[in-house]
């Protein structure tokens, strides 16, 4: 774009949102950072709209002079798709402001809310009035709906209640040319055609941007129940996870498993956290249960069998709520204290849950053949096969200098893992989506049919391809 056109088309995108909606680059540094430092963003213009309405005519300005639009949340994605870059000239479209919460509808368990909105405030909207919004993420306190939505987010409850695509009844969308797609309905059943609902969530931004959603909330639990108990193996999670499945119905809400090396970075950087074991152990998973009134005792009384199978090696069940947010907090800090303690590989891999003592075990062999002093922290959401793989440096070691002396560990070592994800049958993205970082990953392992497809509906959707450019495509 010639550079008077661009300095006239930011100039009526400015008009559009205001004096109070709009930041320079140089006022924005916050929607360029890379928490793991692997690219630099820019942008000449970040612009936070109100509406709908100005969404719609920012879209319909950006596209007539094919200048790009980098959608932005609430910065917490984990491959980059949220960060514009200096490939395209493009601005960043920030929602913050448009934050609402429409209508709570308790007869039809819904709710209606902006995509600016945080998600703790759902979350916390729906609890007062006795419901549940069934999403749940390490970052609920900074990340936004919109963002869950575009990356069709995962967390710790997708056991029991989803991905964020299946707490999402309708949604508002604007698209590429400025039309807006109004399908903020609360039915639960709709067949009226192809369901744009589902062809927006989960695509980052790449065909639309969702400014608004109706979300399905259910009734509070009356009784929940969080516990800790380690266990041998992956496979012994395995079999605990289907056996309490069995025995406690659907009642059974998040299910995870952490490493002995997580454990002892949690305890390392954090020390205001404690071990609730008396020793270490190889594994542990940490729970929630929630349903009727009386469900501990069935919890306690499963847990103890367990045991007397040797199952089970040791548990802990939080007896108050402060209890149950420490346990939490030893598995919820993990990007935090992997970050601090080097991590230069965090993978995002879901694979048949009959495959993840496979998979676990294949892919620690093959890096550690890469580097037998390597760390690896393995953990993840072992309810529906979502593993995440997090490497660092020898113990001692600084990762810039291990990176430097070693120039192609990173890559040979991400390589392990999506040789290992296939071979399982798995994914190389679970949750986290594609956005800059594994477009060439999904050219290297996506179905060439699917591929094509989606080239195809991008192209018809985006023809002139201003929707968050260099994303999954």
């Amino acid at each position: 774009m010639a550079t008077c056109n661009l300095e006239n088309a930011l100039d009526t995108l400015k008009t559009i949102v205001g004096t109070r909606g709009w930041l320079s680059f140089e006022d924005a540094q916050k929607y360029f950072i890379d928490p793991r430092d692997r690219i630099q963003g820019y942008a000449p213009l970040v612009l936070m709209p109100q509406s709908t309405l100005h969404v719609s005519e920012i879209l319909r300005i950006c596209n007539s002079t094919k200048l790009g639009i980098v959608p932005f949340g609430g910065g917490t994605g984990g491959v980059c798709g949220h960060i514009a870059t200096r490939e395209q000239p493009s601005v960043v479209l920030s929602l913050e402001r448009m934050n609402s919460i429409r209508s709570l509808d308790i007869i039809n368990n819904s709710m209606t809310v902006e995509a600016g909105c945080i998600l703790k405030a759902v979350q916390e909207a729906a609890r007062i009035n006795d419901r549940r919004f069934g999403l749940s993420l390490a970052s609920e306190g900074s990340c936004q709906i919109g963002g869950n939505l575009a990356s069709n987010a995962g967390g710790i409850q997708v056991l029991r209640y989803g991905n964020t695509r299946d707490l999402c009844l309708g949604i508002e969308a604007v698209m590429p040319d400025g039309s807006i797609l109004n399908d903020l309905q609360t039915v639960r059943k709709n067949n009226t055609g192809y369901d744009l609902r589902h062809l927006l969530i989960g695509s980052e931004g790449t065909l639309g941007v969702i400014t608004a959603a109706a979300l399905k909330l259910l009734p509070l639990p009356k009784e929940s129940i969080s516990a800790m108990v380690s266990v041998r193996s992956p496979d012994s999670a395995v079999e605990l996870l289907h056996l309490l499945g069995d025995r406690l119905g659907g009642t059974l809400s998040a299910f995870e498993l952490m490493s002995y090396l997580g454990m002892k970075l949690a305890l390392q950087y954090f020390p205001v956290q404690r071990d609730p074991f008396s020793k270490p152990y190889s594994w542990y998973i940490i729970m929630d249960i929630e349903g009727r009134k009386g469900i501990r005792l069935e919890v306690e009384n499963c847990l103890a069998k367990a045991f007397e199978s040797g199952l089970v090696l040791d548990s802990v069940i939080g007896q108050s709520e402060a209890q149950r947010n420490q346990l939490w907090q030893l598995r919820e800090l993990a990007y935090e204290y992997n970050k601090l303690a080097g991590a230069f590989c965090s993978s995002d891999t879901a694979v048949p849950i009959d495959q993840i003592n496979t998979f676990i075990t294949r892919v620690t062999r093959d890096i550690l053949c890469i580097n037998s002093e390597l760390r690896i922290n393995t953990y993840g959401h072992i309810g529906d096969g979502n593993i995440h793989i997090n490497v660092f440096p020898p113990e001692h070691v600084d990762k810039a200098d291990f990176l430097k002396t070693h120039p192609h560990i990173q890559k040979n070592t991400y390589e392990c893992v999506n040789q290992a994800t296939q071979l399982c049958g798995g994914s190389i993205s679970a949750e986290h989506g594609i956005g800059r970082m594994k477009t060439d990953d999904l050219l290297a392992y996506g179905d060439p049919t699917k591929l094509s497809l989606m080239r195809a509906i991008k192209q018809a959707i985006d023809p002139n391809g201003i929707m968050n450019p260099g994303a999954v495509l």
